[in-house]
């Protein structure tokens, strides 16, 4: 089939002129609150359902409002199938996933193909890891939209003067979202699509990755040293290198013996152990999990109907259809006797899935699925773009099953728009590079804007060697990432924070022991993100919908909405206006740093912190801060959520949500708690409030109570 990138003129030239691609009809249906439904009449269904984005079916409740503002306009061309919107001028589009690029999307085009795309090399980076057919748009006033094309097939999202999906499919639905500011856009996507499950709390702290540390005195020394250096770590991460000739679910023999092992002695030193599986099964008679398979029948077929065999590390290996319920079942099975060992958390990489040997790095197009539990049998075109995504649903379900009482973590390189309720993710094969570095914060805001708040890049990048400098700036700003991972390339120098000199390792120090401190506060943003659907890393223009300037800005970024992060080599930054006040966390004085971002405090909130910490085994709230930086009307505002870290207590009451509010009376500083919401004591022994003013903070210890007063 032809490749073609359609922008508005081709669309309108193919749609008004020349016929070859007459239109659609199609019926416009009410689905929710300012929700419509576009389906064209010749829709089939078999080639669409069930839909992989969407939690549930949609329900028609009516029909499209009569004042309805955005359209869609169906055809049909040279094998294609396309849906056109036309847009009024002065938008500003965002979301379309995982791709290179600034943060505003206007006027460009992203291939949604899942590829292995080694240092962004091929395609300039418009088609990565990653799939979502998902369009933010925001007008001028901030009235926002969103648009979801629900089709898995092989696509383009074209964004000129409007939106134009086309695709290797038959003629697919399209639903469009309208609402009063891109953040309830946002909370109607995840009504949609379904909200990210609450992570473990050990999964938001610092991981420590390479590729490979082995053996596995390997992995002890790394553990070790980040104690001994007092760097704080959750989580050491093992690569292909621990398995027996990369055979998926086995462990060398040499290299690691005795797993179990490794992973109580991490355990001992407060650390979590996550191991990678890949999709590819080496094919190879007598191994356990190819024989498994081979009988459970469980491989994708070639179009002759043959076992399909591509090579991945292994050599030469076969490929699990997720499709078929028995595959999803076989699948979660392997991960019983892995799971035994102690392991914490798994990686699901190389599932775009990667085909050294294949065309565009992956296994050809018209290979069979054959389906099951209502997803018809089809070819890989169909299926390549969940292929990821059905991977980790699987996953999922099995280490489940293993630690019914505890919250899965995995992370997924590939996967498409839905596969938050699963996974979180990761944005690849970066490189080690200042223009790496930069990008890095669009492709997370605009991964965030596409449904997926777990996310982000290798800290460091992961091909070619950092230099001390870049690593130093790279980790005071990925302290801020949603997900913080520092990983690196098998060949590279050492990436650890120590192997720069004592400076970086310094610098990484007192940027770690930001992001500690600030763990009651990210963790109360990850509950929001479960439970609204929110981004946890947000656009500046968040701020202000109204600023039009902040629309383009994509050097700084929100955490949450009360914090924002200027990167030390931001150039002339668009900020928010208001007085967003310099926040220090740990001694730190970031005007004066060479690499440390400036945090600043929003006007009118107030954020939790707690001490700092090697690793979130210490985690308590006994020693609760404060940090309030009030309006200009004297008053401010937040939340903290707390919970056990992991299981699913919090589910039946054992949890605490409260909201604090603060207002300046006189010389005095009023602070109160609102009605808690759940059981959960928090504990709290010591409190100290940091009221953050314009030149100084004032710093008070106050006895923890419904209403607080202090004298300023």
């Amino acid at each position: 089939m032809k490749n073609f990138q359609f922008n508005r003129l081709m669309a309108v030239w193919l749609i008004f002129i020349i016929g070859f691609a007459p239109l659609c009809a199609q019926k416009a249906e009410l689905i929710g609150e300012k929700m419509v439904m576009f389906t064209p009449i010749n829709f089939d269904g078999k080639a669409h359902l069930p839909s992989f984005a969407l939690e549930n079916e949609p329900q028609v409740i009516g029909e499209k409002p009569k004042e309805w503002q955005i359209n869609v306009e169906f055809a049909e061309a040279f094998d294609r199938s396309i849906a056109y919107l036309p847009l009024d001028v002065n938008i500003d589009l965002y979301g379309t996933g995982e791709v290179t690029g600034p943060l505003l999307r206007n006027g460009t085009t992203r291939k949604l193909w899942n590829m292995d795309n080694y240092a962004y090399e091929r395609d300039r980076g418009q088609k990565l890891y990653q799939s979502h057919p998902w369009v933010l748009g925001v007008r001028q006033d901030g009235t926002s939209f969103g648009v979801l094309a629900d089709n898995t097939w092989r696509s383009e999202i074209s964004l000129g003067e409007g939106i134009t999906f086309t695709s290797d499919s038959k003629p697919f639905r399209v639903i469009v979202i309208e609402r009063d500011t891109p953040q309830e856009v946002m909370q109607a996507l995840a009504h949609l699509t379904g909200k990210m499950p609450l992570p473990p709390l050990w999964s938001l702290g610092f991981q420590q990755c390479r590729w490979s540390y082995f053996p596995d005195s390997r992995v002890r020394e790394i553990a070790d040293t980040l104690r001994y250096k007092e760097i704080p770590c959750d989580v050491i991460w093992m690569d292909i290198h621990y398995m027996d000739g990369y055979r998926v679910f086995t462990f060398s023999p040499q290299d690691f013996p005795d797993p179990k092992s490794t992973n109580d002695y991490l355990h001992s030193k407060g650390f979590k152990a996550v191991w990678m599986i890949d999709p590819g099964v080496k094919n190879e008679a007598g191994y356990q999990v190819f024989d498994s398979g081979e009988k459970e029948n469980v491989w994708i077929k070639d179009k002759d109907g043959n076992n399909y065999v591509g090579n991945v590390w292994p050599g030469p290996c076969v490929f699990p259809d997720f499709t078929q319920p028995k595959t999803q079942k076989w699948w979660a099975g392997l991960y019983l006797d892995f799971m035994k060992t102690g392991i914490d958390g798994v990686w699901n990489d190389m599932n775009e899935p990667a085909v050294f040997n294949g065309f565009e790095m992956t296994m050809p197009r018209d290979n069979v699925h054959f389906g099951g539990g209502g997803l018809e049998k089809d070819i890989h075109l169909r299926y390549h773009n969940v292929y990821g995504m059905l991977m980790v649903k699987s996953s999922r379900e099995g280490i489940m099953k293993v630690n019914p009482d505890k919250r899965p973590f995995i992370l997924s390189r590939s996967n498409f728009l839905g596969g938050h309720r699963y996974a979180a993710t990761w944005t690849g094969d970066n490189e080690s590079t200042w223009e790496h570095l930069r990008m890095s914060i669009p492709m997370s805001i605009n991964l965030g804007l596409s449904g997926q708040p777990f996310n982000g890049p290798d800290i460091g990048g992961f091909a070619e060697n950092a230099t001390p400098d870049l690593f130093g700036h790279w980790i005071a700003v990925g302290a801020f990432y949603p997900f913080c991972r520092a990983h690196s390339i098998l060949d590279s120098k050492a990436h650890e924070p120590w192997a720069f000199g004592e400076k970086i390792e310094s610098v990484s120090r007192i940027a770690l022991n930001r992001r500690y401190r600030l763990m009651p506060y990210i963790y109360t943003k990850f509950y929001e993100a479960s439970t609204t659907g929110l981004p946890v890393m947000q656009p500046l223009f968040f701020a202000d919908l109204k600023d039009y300037d902040l629309r383009k800005e994509d050097q700084v970024f929100l955490l949450g909405g009360d914090l924002m992060v200027i990167p030390k080599w931001a150039e002339n930054p668009v900020l928010p206006k208001g007085n967003w006040r310099t926040l220090s966390l740990v001694g730190e004085d970031s005007e004066k740093d060479q690499y440390q971002p400036d945090l600043k405090i929003r006007p009118g909130a107030i954020v939790p912190c707690s001490k700092v910490i090697q690793n979130t085994t210490e985690y308590s709230l006994e020693n609760l801060d404060l940090y309030i930086s009030l309006d200009e009307q004297g008053k401010a505002s937040g939340s903290l959520y707390h919970d056990a870290g992991d299981g699913y207590g919090y589910k039946e009451g054992d949890f605490s949500l409260i909201r604090f509010t603060a207002e300046l009376t006189g010389n005095k500083l009023i602070i109160r708690i609102g009605d808690q919401k759940g059981g959960r004591q928090l504990g709290v022994k010591k409190l100290i409030v940091h009221l953050v003013n314009d030149n100084k903070t004032v710093q008070r210890g106050v006895r923890f109570s419904k209403t607080m007063k202090i004298d300023l």
